[in-house]
């Protein structure tokens, strides 16, 4: 998916233009149906034996966090935490469903950077800033200052906690290359990576030369994706909402990504998002990965069978500095539940500096959940552990530009995505034509003028 500013919420409209965006955010999933009466403040107090129903994405640092529970944050407060574990995209979905109709069958969830400013905007989520004025422990003012902005609504108000936080590079087989006599530039353009990934195909019995998300959905395919479109010169939309899918500069952007994974890439690339191409990388399948910098916990980790041999370099570039996203997993609790006290205990817990330090110690300090503390970087343990992704990672947050990610101004700002409530369902159904490319099944033409349309309707809401 995935850390950036947040995206804005919708203009203030009109009555009758409020009602339509309602009824087309319901039909993209965002809103679900009729919201169901909130439960003010959602503020009932903890007490031991307390139940908490979390839900959350599968990703290993969450994994992992659900192994640790019951033996630490239950055993400590007494709250059980009830643990629902999804791909990310049907856990959007699902979360989507939940908060929009503030059904409160979840009190606690894994939203993003992109989610909070909408969610927020529609009274979904709990205000955090009274638990973190009282809870000094949680030391608010470590958090890197990128994420605490991203999960800032537009009222000022802090909505959710980083779980984790990332920005996007390019990770490869040191040795591999080694072998091949090939030096990596500290920060690649597209085309070297491209030249690259063709010199090492092949370089081990069925290994590929690079790994490039072609799973369809909002936060799979389109985020890398939207990243080379951005360094490239493309953007989704012009400054004055003017849809920009069919340009020269989307079209080369988008040709150049499916033409690489078609004829360098893994073996069944359509289906592959996140998971699948971490598992490609981590087995030996593929010599390259662009994609999230929270990968290189799990490339690092104790039992990894690349440990120690994988490469980091900022994100390949065409045009722009940078092209690295801006994204964070956090903690967001649902305004409905009336449990909001204990769940702050468990996000204070999940997100603090002593989780890190029990994963560090107990797990290993490579799998940390890291960018999203200063604490963490300075820590000796964790430097030495992660010494060959942690400063990259670092400069690649440090470097995300959410407001200005590519070569023209853009009505809403976002890196990997368009920050406004349509992009879940544009994003999604435009990446299942792009994944259809990649597959064979239409030309990059074809794929990308039916995606004009579908911008042009969205569009035309704003302009």
């Amino acid at each position: 998916m995935p850390v950036p500013r947040p995206p804005r919420p919708p203009r203030d409209l009109s009555r009758g233009r409020r009602r339509a965006l309602g009824v087309r955010v319901a039909a993209v999933g965002l809103a679900g149906a009729l919201l169901a009466a909130c439960s003010g403040a959602g503020g009932a107090s903890s007490a031991d034996g307390d139940t908490l129903d979390v839900l959350m994405v599968n990703n290993p640092q969450m994994v992992q966090l659900q192994k640790l529970t019951a033996a630490h944050f239950t055993k400590e407060t007494g709250i059980q935490v009830n643990f629902t574990v999804l791909p990310e995209n049907d856990v959007r979905d699902k979360i989507s469903q939940d908060f929009a109709n503030q059904a409160g069958q979840y009190d606690v969830a894994t939203v993003s950077n992109f989610e909070v400013p909408v969610y927020a905007k529609n009274g979904w989520l709990h205000a955090l800033d009274t638990y973190v004025a009282r809870d000094a422990a949680f030391d608010q003012a470590d958090v890197l200052p990128p994420l605490t902005k991203s999960l800032t609504a537009a009222d000022g108000k802090l909505y959710a906690e980083p779980f984790y936080g990332e920005s996007s590079f390019l990770m490869y087989r040191e040795d591999v290359f080694a072998a091949k006599g090939l030096t990596m530039p500290e920060r690649p353009t597209w085309q070297q990576v491209a030249g690259l990934a063709a010199q090492v195909d092949g370089a081990k019995p069925g290994m590929k030369g690079i790994c490039l998300r072609g799973l369809p959905g909002w936060g799979e395919l389109t985020a890398p994706l939207t990243t080379v479109v951005n360094t490239m010169g493309g953007t989704w939309f012009t400054k004055d909402w003017q849809p920009r899918l069919t340009a020269p500069e989307f079209r080369k952007a988008t040709s150049f990504y499916v033409d690489l994974v078609r004829e360098h890439g893994e073996a069944g690339a359509p289906q592959a998002g996140y998971a699948e191409c971490l598992n490609s990388l981590t087995q030996g399948k593929t010599a390259m990965w662009y994609d999230a910098t929270a990968a290189a916990g799990s490339l690092e980790a104790k039992d990894s069978p690349v440990r120690g041999k994988i490469g980091y370099v900022q994100a390949p570039v065409d045009r722009t500095e940078s092209s690295g996203w801006l994204y964070t997993w956090a903690w967001g609790i649902q305004k409905a539940s009336k449990k909001s006290d204990s769940a702050w205990k468990f996000i204070s817990w999940a997100s603090g500096k002593e989780y890190e330090r029990l994963v560090g110690e107990q797990v290993g300090w490579a799998d940390v959940p890291a960018g999203k503390r200063a604490s963490t970087y300075r820590d000796p343990r964790y430097k030495e552990a992660s010494a060959a992704f942690s400063d990259v990672t670092l400069r690649a947050i440090a470097s995300a530009r959410p407001d200005a990610p590519g070569v023209q101004e853009r009505p809403a700002p976002g890196i990997q995505f368009v920050g406004i409530p349509e992009f879940t369902d544009l994003g999604t159904k435009v990446s299942q034509e792009i994944s259809a490319a990649i597959a064979g099944r239409q030309s990059v033409d074809e794929a990308l003028a039916k995606g004009q349309a579908l911008a042009e309707k969205v569009a035309e809401e704003y302009r």
